[in-house]
């Protein structure tokens, strides 16, 4: 049959552009058709290949897409049956057998077998009728979608039979056991617009309504509806020896991270209603009923309604609208698409930006239009122009090239069968493309499909005149069930490591995963926010930990909208936040647990530095006013505590506070929080046990607090001393109270209460971790001593290390006149001659044993390293026990002033002193900057730029080498001082 007595358009052919190709291509067909064994398909073959339209036709096809080549030479029949009978009907002759075939299948594999044949008799029919002009893009795409219902209906059919079999399911209509069944299955996308593309992926919602369900299982209704949506997507898309039906897609369902393959429709209705976003608004446009229980499916749409169409749309949720597509580069009349590798779909002047063109303007209207609501985008074009909302020109443009773009689409699809929409890079691939889609050549595509793209770039760009971009240095969109990849580059040119991570993670949020987004206003607002929260995270030495951080502070909120309306008003905190996140885990802890600190950072004092003791003891004191009894004042403790040790953290984060004031600062918070918190525990401590004759309880700080060097991290090394004058040792008093107790049992009870007034868990966390190893004895030793016994104790027993340790020690609380005793007390103590020998054989074993535990060759232990801190505080502690006795004013608790001391008394000279003193200052101003942000465990090589600048203005240096170089210097100054003086361990 000459292929000119049929209704072709030859034509419309596409070009054949490698004549050698197309003759190879015939000569397979030629031997297909010489191992038939219909002679009249054989004589149909030959003939064909005889005929010059047919050459042509075959010739198109085996030059063009294997993938059709391999379906015609599998498929003879359907080519001539196409030819004699047209596409129209040979389509319904395919899907009548398919439904007699699969229709009552009972066997799980046949069905299989039969849709997957079906399948590529159809994707050979429809090719066909396209290339050869023979059907529009209307009836293609119509076609594809009218075969996607039917596949979908009968696994659908398949799967609820073999339910019913199994004893799990009564179906009303076992001949056709979706009717009635209560299985609801949504098409969206283009499948629910009846727009589907050649290779398209199918997005489904699948759902069951419990009402309509006669369930006999032993699990659960929501168990058997799960497992027949698994094996719904394994019977569409598992690929077998005759290939797939269609690769499935469930991820539009509500909240696809959290929630099961198929969701009851009360539960969908309830998250829509209550959780549903504009984005998915849009997309519920498209939704249609394509497989189940269509009845029910309708009922579904329709009670859905209201969600979708809004009457009366206030301003918020217009503008949370435009903001999606704000949220998209888009730039008018700017022509830089590169033709080859662009994205044709999602790209630049693409099919995507036809189609939200389209459905922004329908959700904004349609509510009070009806008319607006078509599920197709052209039809939705049309009908925005005959209301008014589209100029007649700019429907025409978008409308021509949304057809081309579609075509240019399927022609890209039928060369392999690929769900892609990506042209290929410059060569070959690109040119033999051009000639399918039936350009002339190379040029005139180029020029043909930038036209095109360039016409809906300039209208779509229309949309976003009236209002400032949230796109930022490319697209931001965290719509949508899956990542749009413009984002991910963008995040990933951003600086982010992890593009994609956090485009699922953003995507999560707008979901309202946490409850700070649960509202649509805070999820507007946090739209808004989106490209300067990501523009201020990505300038931060870390970003991918910065937003890490930031997913864990947003994950702990109660709530969101007063947040992210303070962070509206005042940008700048945005910054801020950034900054904490990136380079300071252990405030971003806290900020996470307090977000009204925020508030107080907009305070125009916040960055000044803290007030002395005396004011911050005061305003501590008010605070705990507010508490009724003892637990309340704790946890208020806490609060301010906290909120004040964030403050200092970000003055040190900011470089406005120094080592030296940072720890001064730090320590009146502590000392400000144990002294305003002692009256309000002794209180209910003696309300059981009454008061002890005496002076009381004092409580002696060492270590790092004795010294007034507190960092953010640093624990309170305390022990307690009691009044027990020697008269009483013999026969103690006892307690006044309703339990009385001895003095041993009563200070050991006392100094627990304080205690656990520091460190105990409150909601409000741990107000300070408390070391008592320093008392006598150690963890042995008792909580609280008597002074007598406690200098008895270190007259006759304690080691060395002790009176190391008490060098450093400071009375922080009692009655003066006991504070006075001590004091004088510890100087007689520390003040003894001692064996210069003996000393440093002890202090020199000592450090031996802690090089044993801590290596001194790693350079950022500015702790234990060779010439760090422990040899500056164990060579200052040597001396001023060495010469106390006779130099007493050389014993102080601060190691900077201990030296200075020396040095004025002439015991170290002045560059001795000096290298002492630097080397001091620079790793007190690394340690407390590395705890504050990475801590000392790091692997330098991998340190970001951002922490090596940062860590250089912490030293007060310019850049990180002169960092490595003065850290160098610094230590090897002071290790030449310590081991002159004191020996190398």
């Amino acid at each position: 049959m000459p292929l000119s007595d049929t209704s072709f358009d030859l034509a419309a052919l596409p070009r054949v552009h490698d004549k050698h190709r197309a003759e190879q291509g015939v000569e397979r067909w030629l031997e297909r058709a010489r191992g038939l064994s219909s002679p009249e398909l054989k004589g149909f073959a030959v003939e064909l290949a005889a005929d010059p339209a047919g050459r042509a036709l075959l010739g198109a096809l085996f030059v063009h897409s294997p993938f059709l080549s391999d379906l015609a030479l599998a498929e003879p029949g359907i080519v001539r049956g196409i030819l004699v009978k047209g596409p129209g009907l040979m389509i319904d002759m395919v899907l009548a057998d398919l439904e007699r075939e699969a229709g009552a299948e009972e066997d799980t594999g046949r069905c299989m077998q039969a849709l997957r044949l079906a399948r590529r008799r159809v994707a050979l029919l429809v090719a066909l009728a396209d290339m050869t002009g023979n059907w529009p893009l209307e009836i293609v795409t119509m076609t594809l979608s009218r075969f996607a219902d039917m596949a979908i209906n009968l696994a659908a059919r398949h799967l609820l039979r073999r339910a019913a079999l199994q004893g799990e399911l009564v179906l009303p209509d076992p001949a056709l056991p979706e009717r009635g069944s209560g299985l609801v299955i949504l098409g969206m996308g283009k499948l629910g617009a009846n727009e589907l593309n050649y290779s398209s992926d199918i997005d489904l919602i699948v759902l069951f309504d419990r009402d309509r369900i006669d369930y006999r299982g032993r699990r659960s209704v929501q168990d058997c509806f799960v497992r027949i949506a698994r094996d719904l997507v394994r019977m569409l898309q598992e690929r077998t020896e005759i290939g797939y039906v269609f690769r499935t897609d469930l991820r539009l369902r509500p909240d696809p991270g959290s929630t099961p393959l198929a969701l009851s429709v009360i539960a969908a209705e309830t998250y829509y209603e209550g959780m549903g976003q504009n984005w998915e608004r849009a997309a519920m446009i498209k939704a249609r009923a394509v497989a189940g229980d269509l009845e029910a499916g309708r009922l579904f749409l329709k009670a859905l309604k209201p969600f979708i169409w809004r009457k009366h749309l206030d301003f918020a949720a217009i503008q949370d609208i435009h903001s999606i597509k704000r949220q998209i580069h888009a730039v008018k009349g700017f022509r830089d698409i590169a033709v080859a590798g662009h994205n044709i779909k999602l790209g630049r002047g693409g099919i995507r930006e036809v189609e939200f063109f389209a459905q922004t303007q329908q959700l904004i209207w349609g509510g009070r239009n009806p008319e607006l609501r078509a599920a197709a985008t052209c039809p939705a074009i049309r009908a925005l122009t005959a209301a008014g909302r589209v100029a007649p020109e700019a429907a025409e443009d978008l409308i021509g090239a949304y057809r081309y773009l579609r075509m240019v689409e399927h022609r890209l699809q039928m060369v392999d069968d690929r769900q892609t929409q990506t042209l290929p890079g410059e060569g070959p691939e690109l040119e033999a493309l051009a000639a399918f889609c039936g350009e002339a050549s190379l040029d005139d595509f180029k020029a043909r499909l930038l036209e095109q793209l360039g016409l809906v770039e300039d209208h779509y760009a229309e949309l976003f005149e009236e209002a400032p971009s949230l796109s930022g240095p490319g697209n931001l969109v965290f719509t949508g069930a899956k990542n749009d990849p413009d984002t991910v580059r963008t995040l990933s040119e951003m600086g982010f490591a992890d593009g994609a991570s956090i485009a699922t993670v953003i995507r999560a949020w707008h979901t309202g995963r946490y409850r700070a987004t649960r509202s649509t206003r805070a999820r507007e607002l946090l739209t808004e926010l989106m490209p300067a929260l990501l523009t201020a995270l990505a300038h931060t030495p870390q970003p991918d930990a910065a937003f890490t951080r930031f997913d864990a502070f947003l994950s702990g909120l109660p709530a969101g909208v007063q947040l992210f309306s303070l962070l509206h008003a005042h940008p700048e905190l945005l910054q801020l936040i950034a900054e904490v996140m990136g380079g300071a885990p252990l405030l971003a802890e806290r900020l996470g647990a307090r977000p009204a600190l925020l508030d107080a950072v907009l305070s125009r004092d916040f960055f000044k530095p803290l007030p002395p003791q005396t004011d911050l003891a005061i305003e501590f004191a008010h605070a705990l006013e507010q508490g009724n009894d003892l637990q309340d004042r704790l946890d208020i403790a806490r609060r301010w505590a906290k909120d004040r040790q964030f403050q200092a953290g970000l003055l040190i984060l900011h470089h406005r506070l120094d080592d030296e004031a940072a720890g001064r600062t730090l320590s009146d918070i502590a000392e400000v929080a144990i002294a305003g918190l002692t009256p309000h525990v002794e209180a209910e401590f003696e309300h059981q046990h009454g008061k002890m004759p005496g002076r009381g309880l004092a409580t002696v700080a060492l270590g790092k607090l004795g010294g007034r060097e507190l960092s953010v991290t640093s624990d309170l090394d305390l022990i307690f001393l009691y009044d027990l004058p020697a008269d009483q040792e013999a026969n103690p008093p006892l307690s006044d109270g309703p339990k009385p107790l001895a003095p041993i049992h009563y200070f050991a009870r006392l100094a627990q209460r304080h205690i656990g007034a520091l460190n105990a868990p409150t909601a409000e966390g741990k107000l300070f971790e408390v070391d008592m190893r320093l008392r006598p004895s150690g963890n042995a030793g008792p909580i609280a001593s008597s002074l007598a016994s406690f200098l008895r104790y270190q007259s006759l027993d304690a080691w060395t290390w002790e009176h190391m340790a008490l060098t450093r020690a400071r009375v922080i609380l009692g009655e003066p006149s006991f504070v006075a005793e001590i004091e004088a007390s510890l100087r007689g103590l520390l003040s003894r001659p001692r064996d210069p020998e003996k000393l440093k054989a002890d202090i020199v074993d000592m450090r031996r044993r802690i090089a044993q535990q801590h290596r001194t060759d790693r350079e950022w232990d500015v702790k234990y390293r060779r010439g760090g801190l422990i040899d500056i505080e164990f060579l200052a502690q040597y001396l001023e026990l060495r010469h106390a006795a006779e130099h007493p004013d050389v014993i102080s608790a601060n190691t900077a002033a201990a030296i200075a001391a020396l040095a004025k008394a002439g015991l170290l000279a002045a560059a001795d002193a000096a290298a002492l003193g630097e080397a001091l200052t620079l790793w007190r101003r690394l340690q407390g900057f590395l705890r504050l942000t990475i801590g000392q465990e790091f692997d330098e090589a991998a340190l970001p730029e951002g922490i090596k600048r940062a860590l250089a203005a912490a030293a007060h240096l310019p850049d990180f080498a002169s960092l490595k170089s003065q850290m160098a210097e610094r230590a090897e100054a002071a290790a030449l001082v310590h081991e002159r003086l004191l020996g190398r361990a």
